[in-house]
C-alpha cells in the first residue's frame, strides 16, 4: 500500500508546527480527505483554478501550497469568485489543497532561509525570535530508571536547544513519599515512609508537544504516580520566529548588491530608498509582507533589508539608517515551492512530486 495524504500532512506538521501560524492565517487542509492515497502531489505558491487543472492533467491528487486559498470563512459554494471556484474544481476532481503558510514562514528552515541562501547569506538567525512558544518540564526519576525515560522524552520532540539535542540537566537527591492503602507503589509498601534516592530532570521542549511529551514520560515511567512540573517559559525560541538576517560573503557597494539581488532572486524591478554610499554586508530579510520588522532590522544594523509589499509613507521610516528593498511579493516567495518539492522528495522519494509551471503573479511589470 502506498502512501496516504495523512502521511504526507504529519511529515509537513513536523517540519513547519501548525502551531506556529499566525491566529488570521489558515495552514491546514482545505479540502479533501485524508485517508486518501497519493497518487501525485504538486508544490505551488498560490492555488488557483489553473493550477487545479495543472494537477489533474498531471494525475497528482494533493495539491500543497504555500499561500491558503481559502483565508476566511466561505458562507457559501456558489462560483461567484476565484476562490469558490478553485475550491469546487478541486472537489469535484478528486483533489486535495493543503496549505503551509505562515508556520513555514516561521521556522528556521522554511521560507525565510530558501532566500537566505539564494543570496549566499552566512552565520544567518531569525531576525525576531518568537516568545511563548517553549516549557520546561521538570520530572523526578530513581537513578536506574532515567536512561529509558529520557530517551521516550527525546524521541517526543524534548531536549532540543538549537544544534544542540538530547539537552538536560540532572541533579541527585532524596525523593519522600508514603504509599497510600489503595496504591500500588514500585518502590515501598502501603502505609509507610519511603525514602528513595531520586534525580531531579529538567527538559526544555516545544510547548505544542507538551501532551504528547508528558504521555512518553509517563508510560516510560516506573512509578505509578509521577511527579513532575510543567512551566511556560518566557525564552525567546531562536528556531522559531520571522524574518532572518545574515552576512553577505563580501561586502558590497550599493548598486552591486541591487544588481545582485535581481540576479539572485530573479527580479524585473527593485523598489528600494536613497541609496546611503556605504558598503553593504549585513543583510536583513522577510518572504511576503515583512515591513514589521522594519524596526528590528535597524535594531540589529543591517545594511539592507529585503521585504515586500511595502507602502509609501512606509518607505520613509528607513530614515536613512538603511536600505529598504521591495521586490515583490510573488518574487520573495516563489522558490518556496522548491522547498517543498526538495523537503517532500527527501522523505517520499516513491511519490510523483511535481512543480507547478503556472505563473500565478497577479501583478505584471512592463
Amino acid at each position: 500500500m502506498g502512501h496516504r495524504i495523512q502521511d504526507i500532512l504529519a511529515y509537513l506538521e513536523r517540519v513547519a508546527p501548525s502551531a506556529y501560524q499566525e491566529d488570521y492565517d489558515n495552514a491546514t487542509l482545505i479540502c479533501g480527505d485524508r485517508n486518501a492515497e497519493v497518487k501525485g502531489v504538486l508544490c505551488t505558491l498560490d492555488c488557483t483554478e489553473e493550477v487545479v487543472l495543472e494537477a489533474k492533467a498531471k494525475g497528482a491528487n494533493l495539491i500543497v501550497a504555500h499561500h491558503p486559498i481559502v483565508f476566511r470563512g466561505l458562507k457559501s459554494l456558489t462560483g461567484k469568485n476565484y476562490v469558490e471556484r478553485t475550491v469546487i474544481s478541486a472537489i469535484k476532481n478528486d483533489i486535495a489543497i493543503f496549505a503551509i503558510h505562515t508556520n513555514l514562514d516561521h521556522v528556521a528552515q522554511g521560507v525565510n532561509k530558501r532566500i537566505a541562501d539564494r543570496l549566499g547569506l552566512r552565520e544567518t538567525k531569525i531576525l525576531k525570535p518568537k516568545k511563548q512558544t517553549l516549557s520546561k518540564l521538570v520530572f523526578f526519576v530513581p537513578p536506574k530508571d532515567k536512561e529509558p525515560v529520557l530517551e521516550a522524552l527525546f524521541e517526543a520532540g524534548a531536549g532540543q536547544i538549537g544544534e544542540y539535542k538530547d539537552c538536560s540537566f540532572q541533579l541527585e537527591g532524596m525523593g519522600t513519599f508514603t504509599p497510600s492503602e489503595n496504591a500500588n507503589p514500585h518502590i515501598g509498601q502501603r502505609g509507610i515512609p519511603q525514602y528513595e534516592k531520586e534525580v531531579r530532570v529538567e527538559v526544555i521542549l516545544p510547548a505544542h508537544l507538551s501532551g504528547k511529551v508528558i504521555q512518553k514520560m509517563k508510560k516510560a515511567h516506573p512509578y505509578e504516580e509521577v511527579a513532575y512540573y510543567l512551566s511556560a517559559l518566557e525564552n525567546e525560541n531562536q528556531e522559531v520566529g520571522a524574518g532572518m538576517i545574515g552576512q553577505l560573503e563580501e561586502a558590497m557597494d550599493e548598486e552591486a548588491f541591487l544588481d545582485y539581488l535581481k540576479e539572485k532572486m530573479n527580479l524585473q524591478v527593485v523598489k528600494h530608498t536613497t541609496l546611503r554610499r556605504k558598503k553593504v554586508k549585513k543583510v536583513a530579510l522577510c518572504g511576503g509582507a515583512g515591513i514589521f520588522l522594519l524596526g528590528d532590522a535597524k535594531r540589529a544594523q543591517a545594511d539592507a533589508f529585503v521585504t515586500s509589499d511595502v507602502k509609501y509613507h512606509e518607505f520613509f521610516d528607513a530614515e536613512g539608517q538603511i536600505i529598504l528593498c521591495d521586490i515583490g511579493h510573488y518574487e520573495s516567495e516563489i522558490f518556496t515551492k522548491d522547498l517543498l518539492a526538495e523537503l517532500l522528495s527527501q522523505n517520499f522519494p516513491n511519490i510523483a512530486l511535481y512543480l507547478s509551471k503556472v505563473v500565478t503573479n497577479p501583478t505584471s511589470y512592463r
